[in-house]
C-alpha cells in the first residue's frame, strides 16, 4: 500500500444540496474527518481538504467545490499539488444502480453513468483508480434520475443513513489498512 492516499468524496457544495443523495461522498469524508477531530479548510483550488493519519499513512480528504459534474478539475488539482499518483486515489460517490446502503469497491472501471466519475476519468485521462460507490436507492421514474439524486433521503432512509455512512467509513479503513481486494471481499 502507498504511504499516502487521497480520498475524494464527491458532492455538490452549498446548503441546498447538503442532505441530498448526490452528497453521500461528502457525508462519508465528513465522517472520516470527524472521527479524527479534523475540520475541512479551503485548499489552493476549488476544494476543501484536511489531513488525517490512519495505519501510519498520511491521508488527505477532499470535497471538490466545483459541483458534481466538474469534480475532475478539483481532484486533478489536489493530486498535482500533493504529488499523488493514480494508485494513491480513492473516489467516493453515490450510485443509483445499487440498493440503498450497498457498498461497491472497485479497483477501476467505467463511470457507470455517473457524471462526477465521468469528469474525474476525463480529467485524469484514465479510469484506473479505486472508487467506492454507495447505493442511494433507485426509486425514481424513467428520465427523472437527476431530480432523484438531488432529492433528500426518505424518512426511513434517514433513519439508516448514519449506519450506512459508518459502514462506508469502516470499508475505507479496511481499504487503507489492507488494500482494495480486502475492501471488495469484506464490503461489496
Amino acid at each position: 500500500m502507498p504511504d499516502k492516499l487521497l480520498i475524494a468524496g464527491l458532492g455538490n457544495p452549498g446548503k441546498r444540496y447538503e442532505d441530498t443523495r448526490h452528497n453521500i461522498g461528502f457525508m462519508v469524508v465528513d465522517e472520516l474527518a470527524a472521527h479524527e477531530r479534523e475540520v475541512f479548510r479551503a485548499g489552493r483550488g476549488e476544494y476543501l481538504h484536511c489531513r488525517i493519519k490512519k495505519s501510519d499513512r498520511e491521508i488527505v480528504l477532499q470535497k471538490p467545490l466545483t459541483f458534481m459534474n466538474l469534480s475532475g478539475g478539483a481532484v486533478c488539482h489536489i493530486m498535482d499539488y500533493y504529488k499523488f499518483s493514480i494508485a494513491e486515489l480513492l473516489v467516493v460517490c453515490d450510485d443509483i444502480n445499487l440498493p440503498f446502503g450497498s457498498l461497491r469497491f472497485r479497483a477501476n472501471g467505467s463511470d457507470g453513468g455517473h457524471n462526477g466519475l465521468s469528469s474525474v476519468i476525463a480529467t485524469l485521462g484514465t479510469q484506473e483508480f479505486a472508487r467506492l460507490r454507495i447505493g442511494v436507492g433507485n426509486e425514481y421514474l424513467k428520465g427523472e434520475q437527476a431530480d432523484f439524486v438531488l432529492s433528500a433521503f426518505s424518512a426511513e432512509e434517514r433513519g439508516q443513513l448514519s449506519d450506512v455512512i459508518e459502514h462506508a467509513a469502516n470499508g475505507i479503513a479496511a481499504f487503507v489498512e489492507h488494500g482494495i481486494d480486502t475492501a471488495m471481499n469484506r464490503f461489496n
